[in-house]
């Protein structure tokens, strides 16, 4: 098992041997990791050597850890992760699977009371090396290509596909002499090393000389009653005849750190090619039914794929299953293959069972050729103290991690949901990213939260990262926070700090961050950080007592941010380009939500109504500003309808160019405040809109038709289709002056009695007493 690459000084050619078993020497089985054909040939051979100590490949330090793989709460796939203690994020992976043969050998080993032992190179020294060429890519330390030995086996056997190959000469073979197979392996190896020497692969006669030099010291400990299971690319390596004088040269000098090892649960997905294992496979949950099934395979998976598509509502009887198997081994035949492998049974599959169509298949793959599977470790593995009370969080919330992804629906008004939520939320501050929150459901201004939960492996090392800030997750959350509100230099890093802590629940990090936040805001004289910054404090300051936490502390922060941002507002929109003022504006839109949310503001929120009333008569102001202050103003009920259309008439009066009043239509008329439906039910407006657009110039039409094409766009096609009819049916006997309706249900003014008859409902909704 390799994680990463070591350099060393180029030797000998290694040469090869047959295995060898008690009488003749150590017994060396050369494997592919996470072969299901040589996890069965390496039982069989063990079965037959009954060796009394077992060399694995893998990190030496793991010596300690490998009892836990007799306990039965370990359930594969698992890896072994090592980091270093000074810098957790230096760390490895050495991944097994039930159907990987080195899982097979500790199991073989434990199971028998034999002594198992890890041979190759500490993680000490693989995590400490800084040189370039100690790396697990495709090219060697001198640029060249490095040797895939599968490839080149089976381009000279004539196959140019490597995996099919391996597939039809081990992994679907069986039966016969249980050494054979090794010995020819082996054979085989030799030859590629003589041909290729490292095959770009300069860490190889380092970690082969640590391995060295542990085989000689079990052989003087056990004779010749020993088993290597490795690489079978290592194995005339491991033949070779050196002394310990030359192997211990190629280890002298290399660098240390401090490290720690424990078992980590693991998944069939990160089992795949490149990740975070260079010799992964691309089929996991295939192999791992090879190794399960040895007899009858294809219908064994013929029939776990028809359970599947029939669990996701697809027809599937037993005829299809029936003529599947016969599909996938006629085709099997035709190719000239063993047994059907993955190519076979997947194209019956696709034929049969999914009826050609790649929809059902895709599904196929993703749950049963890759699969979900998420190992378990016992307690007793080494963990780091904060891992160990996220457990305990993980086991009191029953929130059990899992490696598909599954919704989490959360009702913050119950406490065990309560609890989740600020889990998951201290785990992101973190940096544990085990949960994203769906967008539009995770906010603070609803009782409701809705999380995507998916545990992957590296997450135990973000965790292992996260423990130099505490030994739990709160007070690990609460450090952190305080660390990044003293570091930060942006008012809306300070600000959106905050409401993370109140989301958090995390009350002891609070007022370090509120200090920090004051300080930056007294200091702070841009108007678009004040902008950014506000939003966020409103929203924890309306809905803080959702979580019920205290936010008395930021009131005074957040009313301070929005009288700068009244006084200093006008002056910034004055001269701006077109990006420029659509950045303004999202800003103006944000700070107007925010001013709403924030309690007790009435005069608050009349000084932001006098603000947009001076946007909307500036000149200097950009069209799409003042047009979108306007819109603002005429929704909240700060000016009349007929001022808006006497605002409107004189932004698009022919004195203006066609571009300012494009883009006092977009921000009129544009975004997300329903400005289409303005338009449909009042058509004095646009009545307004249809003659100045009809009275554009042909020459300044071409330069406008963006903006407008950018604001009609974004209306539903219902809200089109309404505004087409209209204009196609033409002004009403009383004038564009007139607001008429246009689908039934819809007066000319609002009905007063209709409209109070839901107020009720809104108090009701909203926590306030009903009036009257």
């Amino acid at each position: 098992m390799t994680p990463s690459t070591l350099t060393a000084p180029a030797g000998p050619p290694p040469t090869a041997e047959a295995p060898r078993g008690r009488d003749g020497g150590p017994l060396l089985l050369g494997v592919r990791h996470h072969g299901p054909g040589s996890a069965r040939g390496v039982r069989a051979a063990l079965d037959a050597a009954r060796p009394e100590a077992v060399l694995i490949e893998g990190p030496a330090e793991a010596d300690a850890l490998v009892a836990l793989a007799a306990d039965p709460a370990m359930r594969p796939p698992v890896a072994l992760l090592a980091h270093a203690v000074d810098d957790p994020g230096r760390a490895a992976f050495w991944p097994l699977a039930a159907f990987s043969p080195e899982w097979v050998a500790i199991r073989w080993a434990l199971d028998r009371g034999a002594t198992v032992r890890f041979i190759d190179l500490p993680a000490a020294h693989t995590l400490a090396a800084t040189d370039p060429t100690w790396r697990d890519d495709e090219e060697s330390a001198d640029g060249g290509v490095r040797v895939d030995p599968l490839a080149e086996l089976a381009r000279a056997a004539g196959h140019e596909d490597a995996e099919r190959w391996w597939e039809d000469a081990v992994e679907l073979r069986g039966g016969g002499d249980p050494l054979a197979p090794f010995a020819a392996l082996a054979e085989a190896m030799g030859a590629v090393r003589e041909a290729h020497g490292d095959g770009g692969h300069p860490r190889d006669p380092v970690r082969e000389a640590h391995m060295r030099l542990r085989l000689r010291e079990a052989r003087k400990e056990f004779g010749d009653a020993v088993a290597v299971v490795c690489g079978a690319w290592h194995v005339p390596a491991l033949a070779r005849r050196t002394t310990a004088t030359a192997d211990r040269a190629l280890l002298k000098g290399l660098p240390k750190v401090k490290t720690e090892l424990t078992w980590v649960p693991w998944t069939h997905r990160r089992l795949a090619r490149r990740s975070g294992y260079g010799v992964g496979i691309e089929a996991p949950g295939w192999y791992g039914h090879l190794f399960a099934a040895p007899d009858r395979p294809v219908e064994r998976w013929m029939t776990k794929v028809a359970g599947l598509l029939r669990a996701e509502d697809h027809a599937v009887s037993t005829a299809h299953v029936i003529e599947a198997v016969r599909l996938a081994e006629t085709l099997a035949a035709l190719r000239g293959r063993p047994h059907p492998g993955l190519d076979e049974t997947t194209d019956a599959v696709r034929a049969v069972l999914c009826e050609g169509s790649d929809v059902p298949l895709a599904l196929v793959r993703d749950r049963l050729v890759v699969g979900d599977d998420l190992g378990e470790v016992p307690a007793a593995a080494p963990a780091v103290p904060l891992q160990r009370d996220l457990t305990r969080h993980q086991r009191g919330l029953r929130l059990k991690p899992e490696a598909q992804e599954r919704t989490l629906e959360l009702d913050l008004r119950k406490d065990t949901d309560a609890a989740r939520s600020r889990l998951l939320h201290r785990l992101r501050l973190l940096g544990v990213d085990w949960g994203r929150p769906a967008a539009g459901r995770a906010g603070t201004g609803t009782f409701r939260e809705t999380w995507h939960l998916r545990w992957e492996p590296e997450l135990h090392v973000r965790v292992a990262e996260a423990g130099v800030w505490g030994t739990t997750v709160e007070a690990a959350a609460s450090a952190k926070a305080r660390s990044r509100a003293l570091a930060a230099t942006a008012l809306a890093d300070v600000t959106a700090l905050a409401e993370h802590c109140l989301l958090a629940g995390l009350t002891r990090a609070l007022p370090v961050v509120i200090r920090a936040l004051a300080d930056r805001a007294a200091l702070d004289t841009d108007v678009a950080h004040l902008a950014d910054a506000l939003p966020a404090l409103a929203r924890s300051l309306r809905y803080g007592d959702v979580r019920a936490t205290d936010t008395g502390a930021l009131a005074g922060v957040a009313t301070g941010l929005a009288e700068r941002i009244c006084v200093g507002l006008p002056p910034a929109c004055a001269g701006l380009d077109g990006d420029a003022a659509s950045a303004m504006r999202e800003r103006i839109d944000a700070v107007h939500r925010a001013v709403g949310l924030l309690p007790g503001s009435a005069g608050t929120a009349a000084r932001w109504s006098a603000v947009l009333h001076r946007l909307t008569d500036r000149e200097r102001v950009p069209g799409l500003l003042r047009g979108r202050a306007a819109r603002l103003l005429l929704d909240e009920g700060g000016i009349a309808e007929d001022a808006a259309a006497l605002l409107m008439s004189r932004a698009l009066s022919p004195a203006v160019p066609p571009a300012d009043a494009a883009a006092w239509i977009e921000g009129f008329a544009g975004g997300a405040f329903g400005g289409g439906l303005l338009l449909v039910h009042d058509e004095r407006l646009l009545g307004l809109v249809d003659t100045w657009l009809t009275g554009v110039p042909a020459e300044a039409f071409t330069a406008v038709l963006p903006l407008l094409r950018r604001t009609f766009s974004a209306y539903e096609p219902g809200v089109r289709r309404s505004l087409g009819e209209l204009v196609a049916r033409g002004p009403r006997a009383g004038g564009p002056g007139r607001s008429a309706p246009v689908t039934p249900g819809f007066a000319e003014t609002t009905d007063p009695g209709r409209a109070d008859a839901v107020l009720p409902l809104l108090h009701l909704i909203l926590g306030r007493e009903a009036h009257p």
